[in-house]
């Protein structure tokens, strides 16, 4: 059994396989990551072209530093998620005090933090509900985007109610994990490693 806290193996290969300079690699990565990088930019700079910018940014910092991934902070993917936030997080706030700058100093920096940790806490519970089992999202989904109760959840997912129940307690728990980190002014992200 592998250890615990051993990243996963092909998150070491990746790595590697990036460190070499493959270009397969980099289109590999990119198959895998790019939904995830661009939905999370897009949540926290609420912009499709900002987004695009973005994904770019990221997958040309990934190709030409891919020493800074340390597998024992956490898998690759929580690495690269921790990595948009932080490049999405600097450039809202590098957009937004221009934005201030321009309209002659309207507004203050508690109104710009408060957007950043708005945007953070959007971008964790993204990234949560695409990381959670199917079964949770599943029965999110379910429940929220189509206003089902859990009596009707259960139906559709060929479940008890009792476990309808437990998979939408338990996707709500771990969406409840995104605004508790992003409550505390200053609190990290998360995504299993520092931003």
């Amino acid at each position: 059994m592998a250890k615990k806290d051993a990243p996963p193996r092909w998150d070491r290969k990746m790595q590697q396989r990036l460190a070499r300079g493959e270009a397969a690699a980099l289109g590999e990565f990119y198959d895998r990551f790019a939904s995830l990088v661009h939905g999370l930019a897009h949540t926290v700079l609420g912009d499709e072209r900002a987004a695009d910018h973005l994904t770019r940014d990221v997958f040309a910092h990934v190709w030409e530093h891919p020493d800074t991934y340390d597998p024992k902070q956490g898998p690759l993917r929580s690495w690269v998620a921790a990595l948009t936030h932080r490049l999405a997080v600097q450039r809202l706030r590098a957009t937004e005090t221009a934005a201030l700058v321009q309209a002659g100093g309207q507004g203050s920096t508690e109104e710009l933090e408060r957007k950043v940790r708005h945007a953070s806490v959007a971008a964790r519970a993204d990234y949560i509900v695409q990381s959670m089992p199917v079964p949770l999202r599943a029965a999110l989904e379910l429940a929220y985007f189509q206003r089902r109760d859990y009596r009707q959840t259960a139906v559709d997912l060929g479940v008890t109610e009792d476990e309808a129940r437990r998979r939408l307690r338990l996707g709500l728990q771990l969406l409840s994990t995104a605004h508790d980190a992003g409550a505390a002014p200053g609190a990290p992200p998360g995504y299993g490693g520092a931003v």
